[in-house]
């Protein structure tokens, strides 16, 4: 835990180095050329609370109100417009002090600015949009799921507070220098009202999203600008800390006998699978009906790459220990609206080999009592009822499956059936992480032009893209699960990996046609997925299509030219 909020807190003290942060220095500066010596401290004091906060609360608060996260931030943005203003007229600076007197924070410092700089500072922290790494990223993904704990406080307020003290000091530093050199403490009027200026058209840039477009743009000019800003968190030793925030048994304390340490051990939640939408290969089942046996609790969703890599481990496990009191439940939780379709998963199961119970949860009832928030996830749970082992994503199979030998041979009966022996199907490479298309999870677009939410628009493709980006080309409707590609519109992207797959569903009732290019040349068929066909994809059914099949991991530009029906895509994975 240590490790992570120490991590946390150097990552944020990195961040002044990113694209994210260029934005809102305009306000941090112009925050300090007004008020008293204390205003700085009031400014960073605001934007610690309020980015603490909204991070980790914006998800629970927007849903108890009913609202989007970016009406929230919009709201920020006025302020920030009606603050600016203050500086050129009078009247308006009356109002805002009188507004600012009635938080009642530090009555003795009337004089000081600190409360005006703490309304500034809280604003900030709502309209900042954080260039954030795989800690706070992972951690944030529990406050999104409502998983709320001090620990997350702790690294989020971590990360805050290590991000302000560059701000800080640029606060602190710019009254300093104001109020120090002569040429400038004479000309302090003229500068506050530049600096209002500055306010103004930033306002306006958050508001109209010019400001993530300005990002995208250094990031294009200047290709090397960031590279390693979040490498410093990204790395195997902090990976493994944040692996501890799901239940592991490594943290149970020890007990003298078998019974007390098994009773150390949560129960597992929803023992009756509550929630459940349809039972697939059995009748509905429970916990207490499997009493006795050891059961695997297996979250997983066709589309997924990292699932289907884990059905050979599965389906072995299921066929070898089936006899000996050994169960597999397998929770399909929809990642998309598409896959809660039943005759899709039956079709999934036929097609993986699946004979093992299977229920849907198509309304995340089993997902959420389980606090679950991977796919795949495993749970294993003893004869007792009480989870024993997880791990989450791929890989650990020997170690899994040396578990369920262990948990089965504690009534005295060990198998004697050898372990697993299958070829290792992980990537042993760094490859484009998964890429979503809609816009409620897209990430790392290039396209110069705004995301325009489910209305047809035009976009283009810039000259070059950075590695792992991508963009969309001509009329694009996108949705916040899919984007939905017209007639003649196309997509590119730059991608490491050596397979290449990409979840698709029909439009209409045609079979749509994309052609398939690699670096700018028509892919041929050593290199094709086993969907491509002379370098045409035919999409007849929703579902994750392989289309590259590389012979090792190098940077490639993949394009895609959407040929004739409209066609849904929804996110890239890559192995």
């Amino acid at each position: 835990m240590f490790v992570l909020i120490l991590f946390a807190f150097i990552a944020g003290i990195v961040t002044i180095l990113s694209p994210c942060i260029l934005p809102i220095l305009p306000i941090v500066l112009s925050g300090s050329l007004t008020g008293g010596k204390r205003r700085p401290l009031g400014v960073i004091t605001g934007f610690i609370l309020s980015f603490t906060f909204f991070a980790v609360f914006s998800f629970a608060l927007a849903k108890a109100l009913g609202i989007s996260t970016e009406i929230l931030r919009n709201l920020a943005v006025i302020f920030l417009i009606i603050f600016g203003l203050s500086i050129f007229f009078p009247s308006i600076q009356a109002l805002m002090e009188r507004f600012i007197a009635k938080f009642n924070i530090n009555p003795n410092a009337q004089d000081t600015g600190f409360r005006g700089g703490l309304m500034l500072g809280v604003t900030l922290g709502f309209v900042w949009t954080p260039c954030v790494g795989p800690i706070l990223a992972s951690v944030l993904a529990l406050a999104a799921t409502s998983q709320i704990t001090l620990d997350l406080l702790l690294i989020t307020s971590a990360y805050s507070l290590g991000t302000a003290i560059p701000l800080f000091a640029i606060t602190y530093g710019g009254a300093r220098v104001l109020n120090t050199l002569p040429v400038l403490k004479k000309r302090s009027v003229s500068i506050q009202k530049a600096f209002g200026m500055l306010i103004l058209l930033t306002a306006l840039m958050i508001f109209f999203n010019i400001d993530r477009k300005f990002q995208v743009f250094i990031l294009e000019k200047f290709p090397q600008y960031g590279e390693g800003i979040t490498s410093i968190e990204d790395n195997e030793f902090v990976k493994k800390e944040l692996e501890k925030f799901k239940v592991s048994d490594e943290d149970m304390p020890k007990t003298s006998t078998l019974d007390e340490i098994i009773n150390d051990y949560p129960k597992a939640p929803n023992p009756n699978f509550s929630g459940a939408t349809q039972w697939l290969n059995s009748d509905p089942l429970t916990l207490e009906f499997l009493e006795g046996k050891v059961v695997l609790v297996d979250f997983w969703t066709y589309t997924c790459i990292n699932c289907i890599r884990t059905f050979p481990y599965l389906t072995s496990w299921y066929e070898k220990y089936k006899d000996d009191g050994f169960v597999i439940i397998g929770v399909h939780t929809p990642e998309f609206e598409f896959e809660k379709e039943s005759n899709n998963v039956i079709k999934a199961t036929k097609e993986y080999g699946i004979t093992y119970p299977v229920v849907q949860d198509n309304n995340y009832k089993i997902w959420e009592s389980y606090r679950n928030r991977y796919w795949p996830a495993h749970y294993l749970i003893d004869k007792r009822g009480r989870i024993r082992f997880t791990h989450f994503g791929e890989g650990k199979y020997e170690e899994t499956e040396k578990k369920i030998r262990e948990l089965l041979a504690e009534d005295g009966k060990m198998p004697d059936q050898e372990l697993t022996n299958l070829p290792s199907n992980l990537p042993l490479y760094q490859r484009t992480p998964e890429t979503y298309l809609g816009y409620a999870r897209i990430e790392r677009f290039s396209s110069p032009e705004e995301i325009v939410m489910d209305r047809i628009s035009q976009y283009s493709i810039p000259k070059s893209i950075n590695s792992h980006f991508f963009a969309y080309g001509g009329k694009w409707e996108v949705h916040a699960e899919y984007a939905q590609a017209e007639k003649g519109s196309s997509l590119v992207l730059n991608f490491e990996a050596k397979e290449v797959y990409l979840v698709m569903k029909p439009h209409g009732k045609g079979i749509p046609e994309i052609a398939v290019f690699l670096d700018n040349e028509p892919i041929n068929a050593i290199v094709s997925g086993k969907d491509v066909q002379n370098g045409i994809v035919k999409v007849d059914t929703d579902r994750l299509y392989k289309l590259l099949k590389l012979d090792k991991s190098e940077e490639h530009i993949l394009r895609l030219q959407f040929l004739n029906e409209p066609i849904e895509v929804f996110a890239f994975t890559f192995g």
